[in-house]
């Protein structure tokens, strides 16, 4: 979601903090695993939301992620396969959030579509048609750049 390794971390560890502050008001009946992703999430939500405010603003100008190296022996396609995942991070974090959500959730952290509509709120059709659109998106940026 956030395309930076260590603001997720920091992201998760703050959701992780508010759950422990506000541990009376889990209900110990209901699994806590979904309820801890969409705090997760909000987490997420928040840092996209004071970031798009601080770049509108111009805070944060030439701070790029820097991607960590590949581990293949082979130097030259080393460095095309990091050009191609930092297109493709770069083109996830471009896709609108509602799409970059349901596409996180279902195809990169492996939930079923029933757990991803349960998270963000919305029918599971609602979370197909969203990864529908945002490989459909992906897949023309990334043939046509």
């Amino acid at each position: 979601m956030l395309a930076s390794t260590p603001e997720a971390e920091e992201a998760v560890q703050n959701a992780l903090a508010s759950v422990w502050i506000n541990r009376r008001r889990l209900d110990s009946g209901r699994p806590v695993g979904g309820y801890l992703t969409t705090v997760i999430l909000n987490k997420c939500r928040d840092r996209l939301r004071r970031r798009k405010a601080a770049s509108f603003l111009g805070f944060g100008q030439g701070l790029e992620e820097a991607v960590a190296p590949d581990d293949a022996p082979d130097p030259e396609s080393s460095a095309l396969d990091r050009q191609e995942l930092a297109r493709v991070k770069l083109e996830i974090e471009r896709l609108p959030v509602r799409l970059r959500e349901a596409l996180v959730l279902v195809a990169i952290d492996g939930r079923s579509q029933r757990e991803a509509a349960e998270l963000l709120g919305v029918s599971e059709k609602t979370v197909e048609t969203r990864v529908y659109r945002a490989r459909n998106r992906l897949r023309e940026k990334l043939e046509f750049s």
